[in-house]
């Protein structure tokens, strides 16, 4: 079993996983966007100064910065949180406006990218692209999670070890469970692994609470049950991240990794095959 760390360490812990968006797949409409997409336009100079002026005096108009960059408003609360700890972007341009100006700048070139779109011409196709934009991020967000399965099954396969991915597993009473990836097989699982990265909020992480807590409840005593948790969509679910911690706490699972500790997870892994006599 891994060292149980505080819950509030493993939330610093957590990172953004996605790659950042094209900022040319922005697709937000409405009166309030397009007002301040004007008043963008009306601004002499595009300098962290005159924006910070700007977001002082319109602090609703955060979230078109957001999207001159390529966050949705979810993305966008989420960076926020990551980074300020809220998502309440006005109290932010309120009263940390230059600190959210710079974050923006440093982070995602806020300002070469309005001087690239506000003084370009855009054609159909632009538009076109614009409009599936968020099918594009919606893509790359599950990149990221496949990915990670695969890094995991290779570090596997790196220690010799079978393995499947993918599937459930058996438990206690024939009961069965699922998982990103089991060793040596589903029938007789040694190892079950979960990989659970997000970096937007929803459903899907209510959903995979309740999957690493299936693998806790079928478990039998000899079984290792690992879960590896990361992204900043966590820090905006903190109480389903709690969840799974407190499985760990309590030693229903094994061990809880985030993409910060994943060379303790591949020891942890190693040791495991070795005391179940698979390497």
């Amino acid at each position: 079993m891994s060292d149980i760390i505080s819950f509030e360490d493993y939330i610093a812990s957590l990172r953004p996983l996605s790659e950042h968006a094209d900022p040319t797949v922005v697709t937000k409409d409405g009166e309030k966007i397009k007002e301040a997409a004007e008043s963008l336009e009306g601004l002499n100079e595009l300098t962290v100064s005159s924006l910070v002026q700007w977001v002082s005096e319109h602090p609703d108009w955060v979230p078109a910065l957001g999207l001159a960059v390529g966050l949705t408003q979810e993305r966008l609360k989420n960076n926020l949180v990551n980074k300020f700890g809220t998502a309440g972007w006005q109290t932010l341009a309120r009263t940390q406006s230059e600190d959210l100006i710079k974050y923006f700048d440093s982070k995602f070139n806020l300002i070469n990218l309005l001087h690239d779109q506000l003084y370009e011409t855009y054609s159909f196709g632009d538009v076109l692209v614009a409009r599936g934009g968020t099918r594009l991020i919606a893509k790359r967000a599950g990149v990221s999670g496949r990915k990670l399965e695969d890094e995991i099954e290779a570090i596997a396969r790196e220690l010799g070890l079978a393995c499947e991915t993918r599937t459930r597993f058996k438990g206690r009473n024939n009961r069965t469970a699922p998982c990103d990836l089991v060793i040596p097989n589903a029938q007789n699982a040694e190892i079950a692994i979960a990989a659970k990265v997000f970096d937007s909020t929803g459903s899907k992480l209510t959903d995979a609470v309740r999957e690493v807590e299936d693998m806790g409840n079928v478990r039998r005593p000899h079984q290792f049950i690992i879960a590896i948790i990361d992204g900043i969509g966590w820090k905006s679910r903190r109480a389903d991240l709690q969840r799974i911690h407190q499985l760990w706490v309590d030693r229903q699972i094994d061990g809880m990794y985030s993409l910060a500790s994943f060379d303790a997870f591949r020891e942890h892994l190693r040791k495991a095959a070795r005391l179940r006599g698979l390497i």
